[in-house]
């Protein structure tokens, strides 16, 4: 197929892959200045009309000694609908282009077309869906549940091609300190790489040192300090929070709760007969349905088997009548922070110390 498109809000994942299918799809026997790159950055609607026009130029041009070429508009800018893509200029340079394609491309010429983000509504795209090779990298979604476990995999299969392998605490903290961005996840593990060398484990207190704390790592450092039952640990970093202007209801709703509802289901899974360890969410999955029913479940209907398989290794002996009296100390402690003029410092400190004693 002649022309190609890459797109996605992932930018890291789409220069890299659009990259490494220029390499692919340059003639290996070719002259390197044969081939035509538009940056595709453009500073207004009239540069990113004179982009489109460049890159119809360049489809239409024979290459300098002949032969094969590729003509490559690179991440372009103004694909999308806002300020600059949204204008009519901009909007008549894409056009231009399209009816450029449609018109046919010569078969010496392989056009590549790659952009952090494009209009799904426009006929420029449903287009090239139907005529052109195209590929999707979005960032995950970390306001769906089960967001860590895909993160984790990627990170796992990244760290893997650079001869790193992780702690599992380690790789949490790592999960919830990079994100979900490829090039921030790809730049982190290559300076863990080059400081830790070849073959390396790394362990949760390298990746303390080596990446820059975020709200997220904090968040996931006070769960774990309340799992383990660490009360001191967790208001030591629920004040520092505090102190940087957070809201008390935040943290609550981001780090505590979820953490005491996970154990609590945690627990509940263990009791029905859920298999701890390696292949946890299978078993989870095997359950009776009636038992399945009452877990939190994923977009596509399975059971976010994520969290409960990091709070399964942390419930340790808690019951359940001890996991239902910490619920129940978050109600409380949510509703005097909603409904009270209490100190919320103290509530927080009070809660610590009342789920860190079961």
């Amino acid at each position: 197929m002649a022309i190609h498109a890459v797109f996605g809000t992932d930018e890291g994942r789409v220069a890299e892959e659009a990259h490494a299918l220029f390499e692919k799809l340059k003639p290996a026997d070719g002259d390197e200045f044969a081939n035509d790159i538009i940056e595709g950055v453009a500073d207004d609607s009239e540069h990113a009309f004179r982009l489109s026009a460049s890159t119809v130029e360049a489809i239409q041009t024979v290459g300098f000694f002949g032969g094969a070429k590729v003509v490559w508009l690179k991440g372009a800018t103004y694909l999308g609908d806002d300020r600059t893509g949204g204008a009519e200029r901009a909007k008549t340079g894409v056009e231009n282009l399209l009816e450029c394609l449609k018109a046919g491309v010569s078969p010496e010429v392989e056009v590549l077309i790659s952009a952090p983000v494009i209009d799904k509504r426009r006929g420029f795209y449903k287009w090239l869906q139907k005529n052109a090779e195209v590929k999707i990298y979005d960032k995950i979604d970390v306001s769906k549940e089960g967001w860590e476990e895909e993160v984790a995999v990627l990170v796992q299969r990244r760290a893997k091609e650079m001869k790193l392998s992780f702690e599992d605490d380690a790789l949490d903290l790592f999960v919830q300190l990079a994100g979900e961005d490829t090039r921030q996840i790809g730049n982190e593990l290559t300076k863990m790489s080059l400081y830790l060398g070849d073959d390396a484990t790394v362990s949760i207190d390298e990746v303390r040192v080596m990446i820059p704390p975020s709200r997220k790592g904090v968040i996931w450092e006070i769960s774990r300090a309340i799992e383990r039952g660490e009360a001191a640990r967790a208001v030591e970093l629920i004040d520092a929070q505090l102190d940087k202007g957070e809201n008390a209801i935040g943290l609550m709703r981001a780090a505590i709760i979820p953490t005491v509802r996970n154990l609590f289901y945690a627990r509940l899974a263990l009791d029905a007969g859920a298999a701890p360890g390696y292949g946890f969410g299978k078993s989870l999955e095997k359950l009776p349905p009636e038992k399945r029913a009452v877990f939190p479940k994923k977009k596509d209907g399975g059971i976010n088997a994520w969290g409960l398989s990091q709070a399964v290794g942390k419930v340790g002996k808690r019951n359940l009548s001890q996991m239902r009296k910490a619920l129940e100390f978050c109600l409380k402690a949510d509703k005097s922070l909603v409904t009270t003029s209490l100190d919320h410092r103290l509530v927080l400190h009070r809660l610590v110390v009342e789920l860190t004693s079961l």
